[in-house]
């Protein structure tokens, strides 16, 4: 019995443990985003490109 209470413990902390890394993951992901967008926005781009139109190109330029 005692056993089982551990199992159901631990089954409890590795739910909230993976909950919290994948905020932490979705919110470090997110910022990078942002600055990733503000640099080719402000750098990268284009006269009349927009940014995801920036990215496309900058990919197909950096294929081997």
């Amino acid at each position: 019995m005692s056993k089982s209470k551990i199992v159901k413990a631990n089954q409890k902390i590795a739910e909230k443990v993976v909950g919290a890394f994948g905020r932490i993951e979705n919110t470090v992901v997110g910022g990078y985003t942002k600055i990733e967008d503000a640099f080719v926005g402000r750098y990268l781009t284009k006269s009349g490109e927009t940014i995801e139109q920036a990215k496309q190109r900058l990919r197909e330029e950096n294929k081997p």
